[in-house]
């Protein structure tokens, strides 16, 4: 079977985004494009559907994909059984068998393209490529995901060496982010900031991407993004120029919706002192804003934090972040991510410092 095209498998909102803009930055002549969404960890709504007629991707395609929580009969292979001998022998079993579980929900056949982008390979879906030896290319989950720390490296801390041979070379289990054998590379927006093997990763810096843009292909990505562009923009040329204009990001910060809505009630009192606070909601954070503060400004949760640089028509002050790294930020003047020592206040420390645990198991 002779291959064409390519397909992406997206998670997220902020998934198709950068999948857009791989696509608008070559030539629209080239062979078509695929889109694949996963349902896996995110709520699109009628997103599939505005994009099917926005006419970048041949075809949309809805994936649902599987948790190994939905599978119950391999709970048996991920029970720790004391030994890193007797726990490899579980994870091999694991790796091939979740595979061939997760094959009838597969929605395509990605023998068929000649190019597969896959974001958060470390969902289901790169167990499944890799035991079914289909190459592709892993893309960076977020704008610098790893530079706080590498996730592949912690989850399999200890052994880490035995692992990566049994993963990149064998075949035989499965780790994520560019450490799969069937993984051609990893694509990063910025080399620089990841402390780990140079091999694996690919940069493509975002920058570039959304700067080689069109006017119109901007246009095209934000009338499709936001569902009610005219009203957003309306707001936006309203912005009180007698206060400072302050954009909030959440982020789905712990699983507890109260402790959550407690962090930004927090933010948002400390900042309605400087100016006029609004919400972005992250994509991924399900926690009801509009329900819990009723009297702030808000952003469609499905926009993308990046996609605020193609607004010329107006820029905030301050951005206020937690974790979201803010490199890629050209609309506001300020840019500020509290990091650790704020989350400290709300949850045990311990859970924010996997860098340093990582440090120390090397």
């Amino acid at each position: 079977m002779e291959k064409a095209g390519r397909v992406y498998v997206c998670h997220t909102y902020y998934h198709v985004f950068v999948s857009c803009l791989k696509e608008l930055n070559r030539d629209r002549k080239e062979e078509f494009a695929d889109l694949v969404i996963s349902t896996l960890s995110t709520d699109f709504e009628d997103f599939p559907q505005r994009f099917a007629e926005c006419g970048i991707f041949r075809n949309v395609v809805l994936f649902d994909e599987k948790r190994d929580t939905d599978f119950p009969e391999l709970a048996k292979w991920k029970e720790d059984k004391g030994n890193i001998i007797a726990n490899m022998r579980s994870r091999i079993r694991f790796t091939k068998e979740f595979a061939k579980l997760e094959a009838p929900f597969v929605p395509v056949d990605f023998k068929q393209y000649k190019e597969v982008y896959v974001f958060c390979d470390s969902d289901p879906i790169g167990y499944y490529l890799n035991q079914n030896k289909i190459y592709y290319h892993s893309v960076e989950d977020g704008l610098d995901t790893l530079k706080p720390f590498v996730q592949s490296r912690f989850d399999n801390r200890g052994h880490w060496k035995l692992k990566k041979f049994f993963s990149k070379k064998l075949n035989l289990i499965f780790i994520r982010d560019g450490y799969g054998k069937y993984c051609l590379d990893m694509e990063v927006n910025n080399l620089s900031v990841i402390d780990d093997d140079p091999d694996v990763y690919k940069e493509v810096p975002r920058d570039a991407l959304m700067e080689a843009l069109s006017k119109e292909s901007k246009e095209l990505i934000i009338r499709t993004f936001i569902r009610d562009y005219d009203r957003m923009i309306e707001v936006c040329k309203n912005l009180d120029s007698d206060r400072k204009n302050i954009m909030i990001l959440t982020e789905p910060l712990t699983p507890s919706f109260e402790t959550r809505e407690r962090i930004f009630r927090d933010l948002i009192d400390k900042y309605s002192e400087e100016g006029t606070v609004f919400i972005k909601p992250h994509p991924r954070d399900d926690l009801d804003y509009k329900k819990c503060f009723p009297d702030v400004l808000q952003f469609d949760r499905t926009i993308p934090m990046e996609m605020f640089n193609f607004f010329e028509e107006f820029k905030f002050d301050l951005l206020v972040a937690v974790y979201t790294q803010l490199g890629a930020v050209k609309f506001a003047k300020e840019k500020i991510q509290l990091g650790n020592d704020f989350m400290d206040q709300y949850e045990d420390p311990s859970i924010h410092r996997k860098k340093e645990v990582l440090e120390q198991s090397k």
